[in-house]
């Protein structure tokens, strides 16, 4: 679970009222006008229900002194300001005693080193235009946790005065926002599983949702709260507060505008050596002197990696650690490995480099695997599996299944293997925003005309099961239909693929079909069918007539499916469920809810002589 929270309080200029008075989009400064102001910012991490040591963190405060150095002559609302940070200190961001300060006697200088404390402190420039930060200009040299603080104090001169949405960049990534102004502030809620950034690392987050008030004073205050937590030990959960803080102290005369035709221009004619710099926040990358090499790493983990060895308790976190020098090297250095690897070694090793996740990886292991060969049957399944259980497929990933789909590939397992763990990147890359993407686009149309196209049994089923890994919604007309199938292999796959899908997209139609299948309408379908679809039924909201026929059927049944219906409707009365409200107003008739279906003395359980089952009712849709 991922929650974000965050409330800022603005402006610098004179209070104005929402509605933006004559044009006015965003933050305005004044000509030769210098606002010296206060910054800090902090971070705190804590349990989710705070701790009794309370919370720990650190505390990095300066001066920061802001003025206007250039205005579009066309336009009042491009600006070009210029930034200045001065006195910085660091400090705890909790009390603690002196015996448990570990900041007591320290200065910027010995925290940050001398070098980086000065870039911090060497002015740059924020290019402002209709109150968004449309971009910085900083140093080429300067470390990214240097510009991080610099975009984080620029992220605070960003508003909008009027009520819309709007596309902005941050500490997020480039994010949709929406404005809703009021007579005397700006209401701003960010949609945090909207944003997108260049570099997206290896973690995970769910959606989330961004705060954000802007009264008209001379201030602005932010503060962000995350709270992770995993379902399976809540216990563990943790809580990160951030907060931003820059207050207006007081104004002096500042120096005059420059003249330019555009930022850039102006920029450079201030100090050549400026670069312009993106808004969203860089990967701090941090450079390790004593790291192994990936060849030194191996040789001192590789007994670790044979099979008498993986059951060991340090198996797991040797296998984490072979993965994190894996992504910092390169192709020649992971082939350099994968060929002098054991060949008992060598499954394991083919799972670590295709969980690494990068370019070189892949290239290494596709160049390393011969996919002609049927000899090499389990190291092409193992790299297959990894792709498929990838926590971020890229593009290109599926680029290269697709190649290899197209290629010449010696075993048919393979093939079919490659086909369904195509379908699998597909789901993830859709919910990461890449549908539409060219090569995204051209294995949906393989899947869906592959079903139609194929008259072998074994690819129908290969295309089936790719398609219930997608769980693309413009397939369930056609899942729908495979559902009432004659062949027992296509309706199971098509059914269950349908128990994956959004209740919003079981409609009407497909609901008559599952109910045909259940009820035996048309033809005789296997127990396990059956209950599926009755499954999908009840997930789905089912009619009055639709649960009624599902209770009645009970009774009637098979054994083992008899017992199965009684334990499903027991459960659904038992927990909240999408039926549970339909269920219980159907057994208020007793008819449906008798002592011959729901007793457990009744017919379900007892050995002996049955008694005779009541006539089935006809069913509605027959």
């Amino acid at each position: 679970m991922f929650k974000l929270i965050a409330v800022l309080l603005c402006v610098l200029s004179p209070p104005v009222s929402a509605s933006a008075k004559g044009g006015r989009v965003g933050l305005r400064l004044s000509s030769a006008q210098l606002y010296k102001c206060r910054y800090s910012t902090e971070v705190l991490v804590d349990q989710a229900k705070g701790s009794a040591g309370g919370s720990a963190g650190y505390r990095i405060s300066s001066a920061v002194d802001i003025g206007l150095v250039w205005r579009n002559p066309g336009s009042r609302d491009d600006q070009l300001l210029r930034v200045a940070i001065s006195d910085v200190t660091i400090e705890g961001a909790a009390p603690r005693s002196d015996e448990d300060n570990i900041f007591l006697g320290s200065t910027a200088q010995s925290i940050l080193g001398r070098a980086s404390l000065e870039a911090l402190e060497k002015p740059f420039l924020v290019h402002l235009k209709f109150g968004k930060v449309k971009g910085l200009y900083s140093y080429q040299s300067e470390l990214s946790a240097v510009r991080n603080l610099k975009r984080g104090v620029a992220s605070l001169l960003q508003l909008q005065l009027a009520s819309g949405k709007a596309q902005e960049a941050d500490a997020s990534g480039r994010c949709t926002v929406e404005y809703q102004a009021g007579k005397d502030r700006v209401t701003r809620v960010k949609q945090v599983d909207s944003c997108k950034t260049l570099e997206t690392g290896f973690t995970t987050h769910s959606p989330g949702r961004h705060h954000a008030v802007f009264p008209w004073t001379e201030s602005a205050v932010s503060t962000e709260t995350h709270v992770l937590s995993l379902n399976a030990r809540s216990s563990a959960a943790a809580k990160v507060v951030s907060r931003q803080a820059l207050v207006l102290a007081s104004k002096e005369a500042g120096a005059p505008e420059s003249a330019g035709p555009d930022a850039l221009s102006v920029a450079k004619s201030l100090d050549d050596t400026l670069v312009p710099i993106s808004p969203s926040p860089e990967k701090v990358k941090t450079k390790c002197k004593k790291c192994p090499t990936l060849w030194q790493h191996w040789q001192a983990v590789r007994e670790q990696f044979e099979p008498k060895s993986l059951s060991k308790a340090d198996a797991p976190r040797n296998f984490l650690s072979l993965i994190h020098s894996i992504r910092k090297a390169t192709k020649e250095d992971i082939l350099k490995v994968m060929r002098n690897c054991s060949k008992t070694a060598l499954p394991q090793m083919v799972d670590a480099v295709t969980s690494a996740q990068t370019p070189a990886s892949l290239d290494a292991v596709l160049s390393f695997l011969d996919f002609s060969n049927p000899s090499g049957l389990v190291l092409q399944e193992r790299f297959l599996y990894a792709c498929g259980f990838a926590s971020h497929p890229t593009h290109n990933m599926l680029q290269s299944l697709l190649g290899l789909w197209k290629g010449n590939i010696g075993s048919s397992e393979i093939r079919e293997s490659v086909m369904i763990i195509m379908g699998a990147l597909v789901k993830k890359l859709c919910q990461k925003g890449g549908c539409e993407q060219p090569t995204v686009v051209e294995v949906k149309r393989l899947m869906m005309e592959g079903v139609e196209r194929s008259e072998e049994e074994e690819e129908v089923q290969m295309y089936l099961l790719a398609l219930k890994n997608a769980i693309l919604p413009e397939a369930v007309p056609l899942l729908a239909r495979y559902s009432e199938s004659a062949v027992g292999a296509y309706s199971t796959i098509a059914i269950t693929a349908l128990q994956r899908y959004d209740i919003s997209l079981i409609t009407r139609e497909v609901k008559e079909t599952l109910n045909r299948v259940y009820h035996q309408n048309r033809r005789i379908y296997e127990k396990n069918v059956r209950a599926a679809a009755a499954d999908v039924i009840f997930s789905s909201e089912p009619s009055y007539m639709e649960a009624k026929n599902l209770l009645l059927s009970i009774g009637h049944l098979p054994h083992e499916m008899n017992k199965y219906m009684l334990s499903k409707v027991q459960d659904i009365l038992r927990f909240e469920m999408p039926a549970s409200t339909m269920v219980r107003r159907v057994m208020k008739d007793m008819i449906s809810h008798n002592y011959d279906r729901f007793s457990k003395m009744g017919p379900l359980l007892q050995d002996g002589p049955q008694p005779r089952p009541l006539p089935p009712l006809p069913h509605p849709l027959s």
